[in-house]
């Protein structure tokens, strides 16, 4: 039975979500920090922080209480094995903390420290509380998949005076030096230490303890003085919001410094509204005063230049310095704190000065859960990046319309305005793919439901956007309206498929519905009665060309402890949602893919389609499932800027399928930024134009001319770009590469690079990009990081490469600041669409950059774009080279399979129509001809003679030249001969 509140209690939290909506709908101007805990007000963070400050008063006399006992240590099979003793230094006590290091066959460490008592449930919980005992282990379950072979090669290679030594990794390259006494771990890089933990002694694991009752104090005395020693005001309960932490097992965090020697840039850890390379927090002069904060929340306008947590969390970092990078993935879904100071030091005294170098030094904190840390030795950013995808997943594979564009706001209000907007938008010659339904679809916010007044006959609605192969994305959240009536709410009641409270009855709280309960995706018999609620029999009026976005999944909870769910609810297992915190919106992103994966089982004939679900919220491991963005931002030119640096953090932590929302969610653009935004977007991964509720309407159309014909040139530039991405996301679902690209990422060994995150290189194209973030500019400098040649991409103005040079690049309103690389063949499709599901058997244009060396190379990758028949090789992955004179195409390929030849047929008729070769040889000018040839049956042969037309350069430009229609097929083997 559910608990029952009281009825003044009822009222009171009817007119607290009233009070709450008519906040959401009175334009704030910034956002409430009172809603969301500092360090200071997070007693674990206080405490952790405090526990580091101990030991740096300290300084030399201060000794970590942690040594790992000789005698236990067991190695075998790539793991090494043993237990930590910590002592209590108040106590004496002895608290034995098992440990496991596995070396993993991919040159990967993982280090995972217990506690015994709570391991083997030797423990008392407080408030008759039914939450698991262990400290939570399952965060493996949700977010690795694979990657975890033991090494055979790892051998231990000395153990003596106090050290145990391992050598793992490629070639015996990588080397952990276990210390006994305190407990730490070197992780060494061809005999180079690169991380280093517990160095500077503040590991902490908060060991389960009873609670000693202290009497009150009686009537009219002095409570009496705390005892010296650790601040316990927040270990038992803990207050924030109005509401009261139970913390039934106690005090339980783990804390360790992670230290990069010689390392002076660190990224990662997303989501924050911040820099590239992270600032350090601790000691003033314009740094930040409380760590980055990893704690999934709905934060309503969130500010700029912060290390406030956001909605989603990969606690996934990189150090880097030149021509190396490191990584450590911390595995633990509690709420974390990052704390980053970075160690100035001299290395060197020379006649000729001091050379200095400088050490990073990170602590982590999470509170509750194991101590569980990956460690990813590189050398470079790719390889990090790379055995992190392999452990976490790689980036899915998208359907080819999700990489174009998405016109979305909150809300588009009648299916008539869908199909009006569909209508204006193809007469305006703008091209779109995906039209989106926020909240307002729904009957009365009832998930898997129409209004039944303004949304009279979605099936109109779908076939109209079917004719132009569009599609539509309809919001689904993770709370169920609690209401009588409702067919979902009362089967999630029956079933007991929601969250609970700490008393184990369903937790009710309060978001867009009114009173709401929360799908508990933790669970399988959850997530398949989810699944089943996407079959079309169930959810009517969705169709093929339907498709879903997961909000406020974090979750969001209006009257919650910093709106979210509070800690002390429970989840499948009676594991704590303090515990899963940070993988809730990861389990309901899982569930919703695995629902639209199944949705077509019952055809047979078709066969499933690659789901496309965005989310908010996310974790490692999130990448497998789809597409993220960023929030709730602004229609301001300062967050326009800040979108770049947080979609380049998304791509390095693994999970590059990221963009941010076109325009701004809240406020409304001048024209100038709207339009300056759209050129941005044309290069998030993610590109979605959307609006708050309450903004004028801002669909490209609307703004006139000449912004409406700027914004279409934008869009169709990344519609004939779509080639080159498509081939992005392909490596991205391979090797788990970002898709744009930081300069330290593409230059590992330029320092003077390694900060810059407001300009990036898409893929392996070559195309340098820098969006204008400021308003009335009208031209920027782009930062070169090496001596090739590079050419703007609209009319090949050169500008000639010198390494740590900026080149000045002409950009008033009408044009994207936009370079090509010299040395790499770029695809396009340049036949105008209305939609990409229209382009697939376009022709293609080759545009081939020459660099200095005269040579380019680039790759194209084509399949379906919207099956999983790629997997049985219905696919075309082709390498083109320009060398000698002579412009190739070659197979390249992993393997045909039962689906090559079916494939191959569909693509025979698509043909290269136009080759334009950028920065073309003086000698070319009194060159009519090409000689082609093209391979069939298997041999190549002569196919003819293509015209070439020369155009020289003049006022900067470079030469180029065009052969139209050489009459090659795109998937065939073939050779264009110059010479």
């Amino acid at each position: 039975m559910m608990h029952r509140t009281g009825l003044s209690q009822r009222w009171a939290a009817v007119f607290l979500f009233l009070s709450l909506l008519c906040s959401l709908f009175t334009p704030a101007l910034m956002v409430k920090h009172e809603n969301f805990k500092t360090c200071d007000q997070s007693g674990f963070c206080k405490r952790n922080r405090a526990y580091a400050d101990s030991a740096s008063a300290a300084s030399s006399s201060w000794r970590s209480p942690y040594d790992l006992d000789s005698s236990s240590i067991i190695f075998k099979d790539g793991k090494l094995s043993g237990t930590i003793i910590k002592t209590v230094s108040t106590t004496g006590e002895k608290v034995r903390l098992p440990l496991t290091v596995n070396f993993l066959e991919s040159g990967t460490a993982r280090v995972v420290v217990d506690e015994e008592k709570r391991q083997k449930g030797d423990i008392v919980l407080r408030h008759e509380s039914k939450a698991k005992k262990e400290r939570y282990n399952e965060a493996e379950k949700w977010a690795i998949v694979g990657g975890l072979e033991l090494s055979k090669g790892a051998a231990v290679v000395s153990s003596e005076a106090g050290y145990t030594n391992v050598k793992y990794g490629p070639q015996s390259s990588h080397e952990a030096v276990v210390r006994h006494s305190p407990f730490g771990i070197e992780f060494k890089r061809d005999g180079e230490t690169q991380v280093q933990f517990n160095g500077r002694g503040l590991l902490n694991m908060e060991h389960w303890r009873a609670k000693v009752e202290k009497p009150e104090p009686k009537e009219g005395e002095e409570p009496p003085p705390e005892p010296e020693g650790e601040d316990e005001s927040t270990w038992w309960d803990e207050s924030f919001g109005g509401n009261t932490d139970s913390k039934p097992r106690g005090p339980e965090s783990i804390g360790l410094d992670i230290s990069f020697p010689g390392y002076e840039h660190v990224y990662g850890i997303p989501e924050h509204a911040s820099s590239l390379s992270l600032k350090e927090t601790r000691g003033g002069d314009g740094k930040y005063s409380d760590p980055y904060r990893l704690y999934n929340a709905d934060v309503f306008e969130y500010e700029l230049n912060s290390p406030m947590t956001l909605y989603g969390s990969i606690p996934f970092m990189q150090a880097h310095r030149k021509d190396s990078t490191v990584g450590v993935l911390w595995l633990n879904a509690a709420e974390t704190w990052v704390d980053i100071v970075k160690n100035r030091h001299a290395v060197n005294q020379l006649s000729l000065g001091t050379v200095g170098a400088v050490d990073t030094e990170t602590h982590w904190f999470s509170e509750s859960g194991l101590l569980d840390v990956f460690v990813f030795l590189g050398p470079h950013s790719q390889n990090v990046v790379e055995s992190y995808s392999a452990l976490t997943g790689f980036t899915a594979l998208p359907q080819s319309f999700a990489i174009a564009y998405h016109q979305c706001r909150w809300n588009y209000v009648t299916d008539t305005d869908v199909i009006d907007v569909d209508r204006r938008m193809d007469k305006h010659k703008i091209p779109y793919d995906v039209i989106w339904l926020d909240i307002e679809y729904t009957d009365g916010k009832k998930y898997f439901t129409w209004d039944p007044l303004t949304f009279t006959d979605p099936e109109r609605m779908h076939k109209t956007l079917d004719k132009r192969e569009r599609k539509l994305v309809a919001i689904i959240d993770p709370h169920i309206k609690n209401t009588p009536d409702y067919s979902i709410v009362d089967e999630m009641k029956s079933k007991d498929l929601a969250v609970h409270n700490k008393d184990g009855n369903i937790y009710e709280g309060w978001c867009w519905p009114g009173s709401s309960h929360w799908v508990d995706c933790f669970s399988p018999a959850a997530i398949k009665w989810w699944i089943s609620l996407f079959k079309y029999s169930k959810f009517t009026g969705t169709f093929k060309n339907t498709f879903i976005w997961n909000d406020m999944n974090e979750p969001s909870v209006f009257n919650g402890p910093e709106t979210t769910m509070p800690k002390d609810n429970l989840h499948f297992g009676n594991w704590e949602h303090r515990d899963v915190h940070n993988i809730n919106g990861l389990t309901f992103h899982n569930a919703t893919y695995e629902a639209m994966t199944h949705r077509n089982d019952d055809d047979k004939k078709e066969g499933p389609k690659r789901p496309f679900v965005l989310t908010r919220s996310f974790y490692s491991g999130s990448q497998r499932l789809g597409a993220m963005w960023t929030g709730d931002n602004e229609a301001k030119w300062d967050h326009l800027k800040a979108s770049i640096p947080m979609i380049l953090n998304q791509g390095i932590s693994g999970f590059p399928f990221a963009g941010a929302d076109v325009g701004g969610f809240f406020g409304n653009p001048s024209k100038e930024l709207l339009t300056r935004w759209y050129q941005a977007g044309a290069f998030y991964p993610f590109f979605r134009g959307h609006a708050h509720i309450d903004t004028r309407r801002r669909e490209p159309y609307m703004a006139g001319e000449p912004y409406t014909g700027i914004m279409t040139q934008a869009l169709r530039l990344r519609y004939s770009l779509l080639p080159a991405w498509y081939t992005a996301f392909y490596e991205a679902s391979t090797r788990g590469s970002p898709i744009i690209r930081p300069n330290f990422y593409v230059y590992p060994g330029d320092e003077k690079g390694f900060a810059i995150d407001d300009q990036f290189y898409l893929a392996n194209t070559g195309l340098l990009a820098k969006p204008i973030t400021e308003e009335g500019k009208e031209s920027v400098d782009i930062y070169i990081a090496d001596g090739e040649s590079y050419f703007d991409y609209f009319d090949y103005t050169v500008h000639a490469g010198k390494p740590g040079r900026t080149a000045t690049v002409s950009a008033p309103l009408e044009r994207i600041p936009l370079l090509m690389q010299g040395g790499h063949i770029i695809p396009r499709r340049d036949r105008p669409r209305r939609s990409s599901g229209l382009m697939r058997y376009d022709p293609f244009t080759l545009v081939v950059v020459l660099g200095n060396d005269g040579s380019a190379d680039g790759e194209l990758y084509l399949d379906d774009g919207e099956s999983f028949d790629y997997q049985e090789g219905a696919y075309i992955h082709r390498r083109f080279a320009f060398s000698n004179g002579i412009l190739s195409s070659e197979d390249i390929a992993v393997a045909k399979g039962s689906k090559t030849e079916k494939y191959h047929k569909s693509m025979k008729d698509v043909r290269v129509e136009k080759i334009i070769v950028v920065n073309a040889p003086e000698a070319w000018k009194s060159k009519n001809e090409a000689s082609v040839s093209e391979e069939k049956d298997g041999k190549s042969g002569k196919k003819g003679d293509a015209t070439v037309t020369f155009v020289g350069k003049t006022g900067g430009k470079a030469n180029w030249a065009v052969v139209r229609d050489p009459g090659v097929r795109i998937g065939n083997g073939w050779k264009i001969d110059f010479n």
